[in-house]
């Protein structure tokens, strides 16, 4: 097993709309082949595939798979238990607190948009 890290000792993910599979081991301190294992265990990941099968993974994509590794490394889940508080209702409510804290994001940054502009 990995060492535990905390997962704000990753590198900021870019501001890019697709990464391919090296580029998210990176990201996430994972290895490639862990990733396609994970893709087989986990249904939240469909990375896009393109031409000869090539993976190309989305910021959501990301996103999860960093979730995943928390849940994995650093909170000592099971991959069946991290796939049960993925998927159960413990995940809806961290989506819908998730959707509330950018939506408190976005009127903080409009205010400072305002203050800026005069």
């Amino acid at each position: 097993m990995l060492e535990p890290s905390q997962n704000n000792e990753l590198p900021p993910i870019p501001g890019k709309r697709y990464f391919t599979i090296g580029e998210v081991s990176q990201l996430c301190d994972v290895k490639p082949h862990v990733l396609r294992y994970w893709e087989q265990e986990f249904p939240q990941l469909k990375p896009v595939k393109r031409r000869g099968n090539r993976r190309y993974y989305q910021r959501q994509d990301v996103i999860v798979i960093r979730q995943i590794r928390a849940l994995l490394y650093e909170q000592g889940f099971t991959i069946g238990g991290a796939r049960q508080r993925l998927s159960g209702d413990e995940a809806k409510e961290d989506r819908t607190q998730f959707k509330l804290l950018v939506k408190q994001m976005i009127v903080e940054l409009e205010d400072v948009l305002r203050v800026l502009k005069s």
